[in-house]
């Protein structure tokens, strides 16, 4: 966990590699809270028989699920303190290149792209790539964007 002592430690870091989450298991009551969540039981997600019928042999995580673990997984690999908040504003990028399969595990990395005055705040551009075990293609790649107040 890198810690930066406020806006300008974290500009220092601009164009660096942040680091990497922990892994993290993707369970099926996982993917199932989110199908629920979402309404969205496509049966290759939900549908453990009929999915290890299809082309990825089991169940996937949506990819969508992927991509809102990123919060979290971001959360274990950076920080910024003295800050009054912190909000997500968007993305501008996202891709799913690979499934995750159930029970696979993921971890996320980092690289901060830029930080500048904007939004009430500071704009802050990270680009994430969650990574599965074993594989080298990456599950999901996303430009995240945030609001950090001071």
């Amino acid at each position: 966990m890198r810690t930066f002592n406020g806006i300008e430690e974290l500009q220092a870091a601009v164009g660096t590699h942040l680091g990497y989450s922990e892994w993290h298991t993707i369970t099926q009551d996982q993917i199932n809270l989110f199908a629920e969540a979402t309404g969205d039981h496509q049966w290759i997600h939900v549908d453990a028989e009929k999915a290890a019928e299809g082309p990825f042999g089991s169940t996937i995580a949506h990819g969508y699920l992927t991509l809102s673990l990123i919060p979290m997984l971001v959360s274990e690999i950076y920080t910024v303190e003295n800050l009054r908040m912190g909000v997500n504003y968007g993305a501008n990028k996202v891709r799913f290149p690979s499934p995750v399969p159930v029970n696979s595990k993921v971890r996320a990395g980092a690289d901060l792209v830029s930080i500048d005055p904007g939004g009430g705040g500071f704009q802050c551009v990270v680009r994430v790539t969650v990574e599965r075990e074993g594989t080298d293609k990456p599950a999901c790649a996303a430009e995240t964007v945030s609001v950090l107040v001071p």
